[in-house]
C-alpha cells in the first residue's frame, strides 16, 4: 500500500513557513508567503472590505472616522498571515522566486486566487498608489520603559525606526528629526564621523560615550557656539515630552514633506488584543490615537490591529459601566475582520491535504470499503458538543489522514491553552499556527501506509517547546519512566491537550476515539489499554478522575492530589454528607408524612445506619437507610433486614446498593474539600489556582452525587413491617410516601375511630364552644356524626382518670390520642372534648378557675396554654337538691325554672348575673348621685358574687338552697331598689329640689307649726336608708311647705317693691329739680333701680328680698345720687365756659368797631368830590344780614348740696348704753340728739341721708 507522505500533491516535508513572523521578510520567505497563501471565501470577502475602505477618496470626509481596522482570530487562524499579505499589497513589495522571477506582491493575486475583478482592481489601485507600511509586532517592541503610555512609545519607536532616526531614544530621534527639516542633518553626521572616527548610525545609541563630539557636531550644522550647543543637547533629553497629538503632527509632517500629496502610511499591528489585555488605560490610549491620527492627517493614516477576540468581546471584557467611552473606541475602528475556523479549514486542506490523483482513488476505494467502520470508530459521547466525523467520501478524501473533528478541536486546544496560562510567551510571540501544527502531525505519520490515522496526542509536539516547566516536566518525567508504556505516554499527552477544553471530556469513550490509530483498530483491545492506562496514570497522581472524566495534572496538581488523597477523613463525615444528599437535598429535608384522608402532618424520624438525623425526637414514624459506609452492610441480608423493619412500633428499612464508584466520589467529594478549606493560602497565586480548579471540580462532583443519589434510592430495596414492598419508583419522594401510608396504616390502627373528619376542624371547634347544648349542632355523642368511636374511647379515659383522682390536663389528652395507636389530628382531639364539654359531662378549668365553654377556644387552640388547661369531669346534682333549687327560683324570679341541671344552672346564672349588673350600675348611681341604698346594695353584690363564685353547677346548687332565707331577704331588697331606680327617681329629685328650694325661708317657715311638721318629716325621709316605702307622701308634703312659703314670699315682695317704689320717685324728684333733666339721663338713673324691680318678682327667697329691698336699693339710690350731682357739675363748667367764650366774642366785636370809626374820620375830606362823581346815581343801599333765631334760655340750674349721713345707730350708741330703749326719758334723749344733728347738717347746707 501507499506510505502517507506519498499521497499528498505537494511534498509533506517542504517548507511551508507555518509560522509567520512580523519580522520575518528576506525575499524567498516573501515570494513563498505570497505564493502559497490561499484566498478562501471568507478571505476573498475579507479583501473586499478592506479595499473598499482603504480606496475611499481623500476628498471623502468621513474617511478620518475610517482609518482604523481590527482583524480578529483565534490563535491559529491567519490573522497574523492575513496582516502581513496585506503589508505586502499596499507597499506592493518585490519578491524573488527560487528560479530568479522578480514580481510585484499585486501581480499574485490574479484570477486564480481572487475571482472578483472589483476585488481585484481595488488591490492593483491601492499597490499603484503605494504607501508606506511600518508592520510590527507590538508586544516584541515594547520596551522596559514603556510604562506612562506603552501603545504610544511603540507607534513613535517604530515610526521613528522607519524614518531612519534613533529607535530606543525619542530624544535623539527628535534631534535628527529636527536636523532632517533644517537639513543640516548630513552636515551632523559628517562632522561627527570626523570628530568620532565612526558613524553616527553606529554610535547614536552611546551618545552619552559621545557628547563631546555631539555637541560640536552640532555647534557646527547649527553655526552656534559650543556653549549654545552643550546646552540644548544636555536639555534635550530632560525637556522632551511628547504625547498622541504631538506625536500625530510628526506623521503629518513627514506625510506633507512627501513628494506625493496623496501618500499614505500604515501602522499594521499584530497582537495588540493581548497586548491591551484587560488594561482599560491602553485600550483609552489606542482610541486616542486612531482618532488623533484621523482628525490631524486627514485619512492618511491608518491603524490595522489584530487580536484574538473581535472588538465587541474586548470591550466586553474590559468594562460595561463605561459604554460611552467604549462606543467612541469602536467607531475608530468600525472595519472589523473576523476570521474564522473554517478559515483556516480551507487554507489546511488546500496547502497541505491536497492529494495526487492516485491518492484521490485509493482512498475513495478505503471509503468505499470501510466507510461504514468509520462511522462507529468515531464516536464522542454526550457530554459535550457533537464533533464531525467523515460525512462523506469526499470529506474522508479530503480530510485524510486527519478526522475532522480535529480541525475544529485544535483551535480550541489552542486557544484555552493560552488562555489558562499553560503555556510561555514564547508561544504567542511565535504565532504557531493551525497549518504549522497539522504538517508537524503528518511528518509524525509520513511513513505509515494509507488506512493509518493521526491521533490527537500527534499535535502535543506542537506547543510541546512552548510549555511552562511545570506541564512539560509532568509529561517528560513520565516518558522516562520505566513504568509507563508509550502507549501511557500518548494518552497523557491527549489528556493534557483536551483539559482545558468543553468541546470533549476525558471519558473513556472519548480518550478510545481520539486515540485511534487506524480506520479499522479493535475498540476492544483499545477500550483495555485505554481502561488500563488510565488506572495506571491516576494511580501514580498524574491525572485524576472527576465523575466519568478524566483530567491531567501538573506536577503542582498532582502534589496537591496526592495531598487529598492522604487527608483523613471520619466515617461521621462520610455519613453527615450522605445524610444531607439524601434526607436534605434528594428528600428537600421533608420530616413529615401528611396522611391523605385527615390531612394530618406525621412526624417522620430520619436514620441512617443507626444514626439519627433528628437527635432523640421521638416520631411518629422510622425511616432508615441501610449504606455501604456501615461495616455491618453485609450482614444486612433480606431477612435480616425484614426483621429489622418490625422492631419497636415497626419502620420502613431502605437499603441502599454497593456502588463503589459513587461512595468513593463522597470521599474524594469529602477530601477536597477539607484540603481546599484548610490549605487555602491566597498569597501563592499557583496554588490558589489549582485549589480553585479543583474546587470547581469538586462542585461539578457534588452535583453529580446529587443526581447519582437519586438513581441509588431508585434501585434500593425497601422493608417495612416485615414485607418486602414494591413501591413506585418513578422518584425517590414517591418512593418514601408509599412506605409511610402503608406504614401509618398498619400500626395506627384506630385511627380510623375518626370517621367523620371536619374540613375546618379549628372553626367547629369555635362554633360547638358557642352553643349551650350539643343538640343545637344537630347531633349527638352517640351519634355516627360524632365519631362515636372515638368519643368512647376518650371518655373512658377520662373517667380513668378521675377515678384515681388524679390531673387531667389537656395536653395529655392531646399527647395520648395523637400517638399510636390513635394518631388522631390535635384539632379533631379538641373538638370531641369540647363537644363532652357543651353535653355536660366535664368543664375547663385554667389557674383554679372554672372557664365558660365560650372562652374555652383561645386556651384550647394554643398549645403552650393546653399545658395549663385542666379538665373536671363533671359531678351530678342530687334530685332533691335540683328540685329545692327550682322551686325557689319562682320566689326569687317570679319564673319556674327548667327541670335539667344544666338549663337550670344557665337559668340561675342569666338571672343572677342580670342581677349582678342592675346592683353594679346602682351602685354607683349611689356613689356618684347621692341616692339612698348604697349598704343595702353593697352587700347584695358581695353575696351574688360570691353565689356566682361556684362556677360548677353541683356546688351553685348546694350553696343556694344551703342559704335559701338570705336570697330571699336580698330578693325584698332587691325589688325596693330595683323599683326606685326604675320608677322613684323623680320623686326622689323632687324631695331634694323642694328642700333646697326651702333652705333659704327655713327660719320663717319653722314659725309656722304645720310647715315646720312638713319639713321636718321630708328631711327624714331624706335621711332615711331605704326610704322607699315613705316616698309616696313627699308629695303632699311639699304642697303643704309651698302654701306656706308662697304666702310668705308674696308678703315679703310686695313690701319690698313700695320701698323701691319709693326710691324710684325720690331720684326722679331730684333729676328734675337739678335742671338738667333729660330722658337720657332719667334712664341711664333709674336703669339700676328698675333691674332691683324686676329681680324683686322673680325672687323667692326671703334673705334675698331684704338685700335687694335694703342693700342693695340704697347702693343703686346712692350711685344714682352721687352720679346726678357729678353731671350737674359737669353742666355749671360747661355753661361757665360759653359764657366766657360770649364774653371774648363781644369785646372783639368793640375793638372793631372803634377801628371803623377812625376810618371814617380820615376819608371826609374826599366825600364831597365822592359825592358830585356820583349824582345822578343814587348808592346802594347797605346790605343787612340775617340774624340766627336766639336760642331759649337754658333753665336754671339748682346748685346740688353736699351729703350728709346721719347714722342712726351711731346716735343710739352716742346716748344709750343699754341694747333697748325702755323708758319715755330714753326715747326723748335719743330723738333729742338725732334732732340735733339732722339740723346742725341742714343748718351746714347739707341734705341729709339717714343710715
Amino acid at each position: 500500500m501507499t506510505a502517507i507522505k506519498d499521497i499528498f500533491y505537494k511534498d509533506i516535508e517542504r517548507s511551508i513557513n507555518g509560522v509567520v513572523k512580523a519580522d520575518q521578510n528576506d525575499d524567498s520567505t516573501v515570494y513563498v508567503e505570497l505564493d502559497e497563501y490561499v484566498v478562501t471565501k471568507e478571505l476573498d470577502q475579507h479583501f473586499r472590505e478592506f479595499f473598499e475602505v482603504f480606496s475611499t477618496s481623500l476628498n471623502d470626509k468621513s474617511l478620518e472616522d475610517k482609518i482604523g481596522v481590527w482583524i480578529s482570530g483565534f490563535f491559529g487562524s491567519g490573522k497574523s498571515h492575513f496582516l502581513k499579505i496585506l503589508s505586502y499589497l499596499l507597499a506592493n513589495v518585490e519578491s524573488t522566486s527560487p528560479s530568479g522571477d522578480k514580481k510585484h506582491a499585486a501581480d499574485f493575486f490574479d484570477e486564480t486566487k481572487i475571482q472578483d475583478s472589483m476585488i481585484r482592481a481595488d488591490i492593483q489601485k491601492a499597490a499603484q498608489n503605494s504607501s508606506d507600511v511600518i508592520l510590527f509586532n507590538i508586544d516584541s517592541k515594547s520596551g522596559a520603559r514603556d510604562d506612562s503610555n506603552p501603545i504610544l512609545d511603540v507607534f513613535l519607536r517604530v515610526f521613528n525606526e522607519f524614518q531612519g532616526f534613533s529607535s530606543d531614544h525619542p530624544h535623539i530621534a527628535h534631534l535628527e528629526r529636527y536636523l532632517k527639516n533644517r537639513e543640516v542633518l548630513a552636515t551632523f553626521t559628517e562632522k561627527f564621523a570626523e570628530l568620532s572616527g565612526s558613524t553616527w548610525e553606529a554610535e547614536r545609541d552611546a551618545y552619552h560615550f559621545f557628547q563631546d563630539d555631539i555637541q560640536s557636531s552640532l555647534a557646527v550644522a547649527l553655526s552656534i557656539s559650543e556653549t549654545d550647543a552643550e546646552k540644548w543637547f544636555e536639555d534635550s533629553e530632560d525637556n522632551f515630552d511628547v504625547n498622541a497629538e504631538r506625536f500625530c503632527e510628526w506623521v503629518k509632517e513627514y506625510l506633507d514633506n512627501h513628494p506625493d500629496p496623496n501618500r499614505r502610511i500604515l501602522f499594521l499591528v499584530d497582537e495588540i488584543g493581548q497586548f491591551i489585555g484587560k488594561n482599560t488605560d491602553r485600550m483609552l490610549k489606542l482610541q486616542t490615537l486612531a482618532e488623533n491620527l484621523g482628525t490631524i492627517c486627514k485619512g492618511r493614516a491608518w491603524i490595522v490591529v489584530t487580536a484574538q477576540a473581535d472588538m465587541d468581546a474586548t470591550l466586553g471584557e474590559l468594562s460595561s459601566s463605561e459604554s460611552d467611552t467604549f462606543s467612541k473606541i469602536a467607531a475608530r475602528f468600525n472595519t472589523r475582520l473576523s476570521l474564522s475556523g473554517a478559515n483556516v479549514d480551507e487554507v489546511i486542506e488546500q496547502r497541505l491535504l491536497r492529494k495526487t490523483p492516485e491518492a484521490n482513488d485509493e482512498l475513495k476505494a478505503i471509503y468505499a470499503k470501510d466507510g461504514d467502520i468509520l462511522k462507529n470508530q468515531i464516536i464522542f459521547d454526550n457530554t459535550g458538543p457533537t464533533l464531525r466525523s467523515f460525512e462523506s467520501e469526499a470529506d474522508f478524501v479530503q480530510c485524510y489522514p486527519y478526522p475532522p473533528y480535529q480541525f475544529r478541536l485544535l483551535q480550541s486546544v489552542f486557544t484555552e491553552i493560552r488562555k489558562v496560562g499553560a503555556t510561555g510567551a514564547a508561544l504567542s510571540n511565535a504565532s504557531r499556527s493551525m497549518l504549522d501544527s497539522f504538517q508537524v502531525a503528518a511528518l509524525q505519520l509520513k511513513d505509515a501506509q494509507v488506512g493509518a490515522l493521526v491521533p490527537m496526542h500527534y499535535f502535543y509536539r506542537s506547543v510541546e517547546s512552548f510549555l511552562e516547566p511545570a506541564v512539560k516536566q509532568a509529561i517528560d518525567n513520565a516518558a522516562t519512566d520505566s513504568l509507563f508504556s508509550e502507549f501511557d505516554i500518548s494518552l497523557l499527552k491527549t489528556l493534557f491537550m483536551i483539559r482545558y477544553v468543553d468541546l470533549v471530556k476525558g471519558t473513556v469513550d472519548n480518550l478510545m476515539t481520539l486515540s485511534l490509530n487506524t480506520i479499522d483498530e479493535d475498540k476492544v483491545i483499545l477500550r483495555k489499554n485505554v481502561e488500563e492506562s488510565l488506572q495506571l496514570l491516576e494511580k501514580q497522581c498524574l491525572i485524576t478522575l472527576n465523575g466519568n472524566e478524566y483530567l491531567f495534572l501538573t506536577n503542582e496538581e498532582r502534589d496537591i492530589t496526592r495531598k487529598i488523597r492522604a487527608t483523613d477523613i471520619s466515617t461521621s463525615e462520610e455519613t453527615k454528607a450522605l445524610t444531607d444528599l439524601i434526607y436534605k437535598e434528594l428528600l428537600s429535608d421533608k420530616n413529615k408524612f401528611r396522611y391523605p384522608k385527615n390531612k394530618q402532618d406525621y412526624g417522620i424520624g430520619r436514620f441512617l445506619d443507626g444514626h439519627s438525623l433528628d437527635g432523640r425526637y421521638e416520631a411518629d414514624l422510622k425511616v432508615e437507610v441501610l449504606s455501604p459506609l456501615d461495616p455491618d452492610y453485609s450482614m444486612y441480608s433480606e431477612a435480616a433486614c425484614i426483621n429489622r423493619s418490625t422492631e419497636g412500633n415497626g419502620s420502613i428499612i431502605i437499603k441502599l446498593p454497593d456502588d463503589r464508584a459513587f461512595f468513593t466520589e463522597i470521599g474524594t467529594w469529602l477530601r477536597t474539600n477539607k484540603f481546599i478549606r484548610l490549605n487555602n493560602d491566597s498569597t501563592q497565586q499557583d496554588i490558589s489556582r489549582i485549589l480553585a480548579d479543583r474546587g470547581r471540580e469538586n462542585q461539578e462532583r457534588r452535583t453529580r452525587l446529587r443526581v447519582n443519589i437519586d438513581n441509588l434510592m431508585l434501585r434500593a430495596e425497601v422493608y417495612c413491617l416485615g414485607q418486602h414492598l414494591a413501591v413506585s419508583k418513578n422518584n425517590a419522594a414517591t418512593r418514601i410516601d408509599e412506605s409511610c401510608l402503608y406504614l401509618l396504616e398498619n400500626t395506627f390502627t384506630k385511627l380510623a375511630y375518626l370517621t367523620i373528619l371536619q374540613s375546618d376542624p379549628l372553626r367547629e371547634l369555635n362554633a360547638v364552644l358557642s352553643v349551650d347544648d350539643i343538640a343545637q349542632l344537630g347531633l349527638s355523642l352517640d351519634g355516627a356524626e360524632g365519631n362515636p368511636q372515638a368519643v368512647n374511647e376518650m371518655q373512658q379515659f377520662i373517667n380513668l382518670k378521675a377515678s384515681g383522682n388524679d390531673r387531667i390536663l389537656v395536653s395529655d389528652i392531646v399527647d395520648r390520642f395523637s400517638k399510636r395507636p390513635f394518631g388522631w389530628a390535635d384539632n379533631e382531639i379538641l373538638l370531641i372534648l369540647a363537644r363532652l364539654a357543651v353535653a355536660n359531662q366535664l368543664t375547663f378549668q385554667l389557674n383554679g378557675g372554672t372557664l365558660a365553654n365560650k372562652d374555652a377556644f383561645e386556651p384550647l387552640s394554643n398549645s403552650r396554654k393546653r399545658r395549663e388547661l385542666t379538665i373536671i369531669k363533671k359531678r351530678q346534682t342530687d334530685e332533691n337538691v335540683l328540685k329545692q333549687a327550682r322551686n325557689l327560683t319562682k320566689d326569687l324570679f317570679s319564673s319556674m325554672g327548667p327541670a335539667g341541671e344544666k338549663e337550670l344552672f344557665a337559668f340561675y346564672s342569666q338571672h343572677i348575673n342580670q342581677w349582678l349588673s342592675n346592683l353594679t350600675s346602682y351602685k354607683s348611681k349611689t356613689d356618684l348621685g347621692g341616692f339612698p341604698g348604697g349598704k343595702i346594695i353593697g352587700q347584695g353584690i358581695q353575696m351574688l358574687q360570691r353565689l356566682l363564685n361556684h362556677d360548677d353547677s353541683f356546688d351553685f346548687f348546694k350553696h343556694i338552697v344551703s342559704n335559701k332565707n338570705d336570697y330571699l331577704d336580698l330578693e325584698e331588697d332587691y325589688s325596693d331598689v330595683h323599683e326606685f331606680f326604675s320608677n322613684q327617681l323623680t320623686i326622689w329629685q323632687q324631695l331634694k329640689t323642694a328642700l333646697t328650694g326651702f333652705e333659704s325661708n327655713k327660719q320663717l317657715l319653722e314659725k309656722d307649726p304645720k310647715a315646720a311638721a312638713a319639713l321636718q318629716e321630708l328631711k327624714r325621709i331624706k335621711d332615711s336608708d331605704a326610704p322607699y316605702n315613705m316616698l309616696n307622701k313627699v308629695a303632699g308634703l311639699i304642697d303643704t311647705v309651698k302654701q306656706v312659703n308662697d304666702a310668705k314670699v308674696a308678703e315679703k315682695r310686695e313690701h319690698a317693691l313700695e320701698r323701691l317704689d319709693h326710691k324710684i320717685l325720690m331720684l326722679q324728684q331730684e333729676i328734675t329739680k337739678s335742671g338738667i333733666e333729660t330722658s337720657e339721663l332719667s334712664n341711664r338713673l333709674l336703669r339700676p333701680l328698675q333691674q332691683v324691680k324686676e329681680n324683686l318678682k322673680s325672687q323667692t327667697s326671703i334673705p334675698q328680698i331684704l338685700m335687694l329691698q335694703t342693700q342693695t336699693a340704697n347702693e343703686h339710690f346712692d350711685d344714682g345720687l352721687n352720679l346726678l350731682e357729678s353731671e350737674v357739675i359737669k353742666e355749671q363748667e360747661r355753661r361757665a365756659a360759653a359764657e366766657q367764650k360770649i364774653k371774648q366774642q363781644q369785646l372783639a366785636d368793640q375793638q372793631a368797631a372803634q377801628q371803623t370809626a377812625n376810618f371814617d374820620k380820615q376819608g371826609s375830606g374826599n366825600a364831597q368830590s365822592i359825592a358830585e362823581t356820583a349824582k345822578g346815581h343814587p348808592a346802594p343801599a347797605p346790605k343787612i344780614e340775617a340774624q340766627p333765631e336766639a336760642e331759649p334760655a337754658p333753665k336754671p340750674l339748682v346748685k346740688p348740696k353736699t351729703v350728709a349721713e346721719v347714722s342712726v345707730s351711731k346716735v343710739y350708741d352716742s346716748v344709750l348704753t343699754g341694747a333697748y330703749i325702755e323708758t319715755p326719758e330714753q326715747a326723748e334723749q335719743f330723738i333729742n340728739e338725732l334732732k340735733q344733728q339732722l339740723n346742725a347738717a341742714i343748718q351746714n347746707g347739707s341734705r341729709v341721708r339717714i343710715k
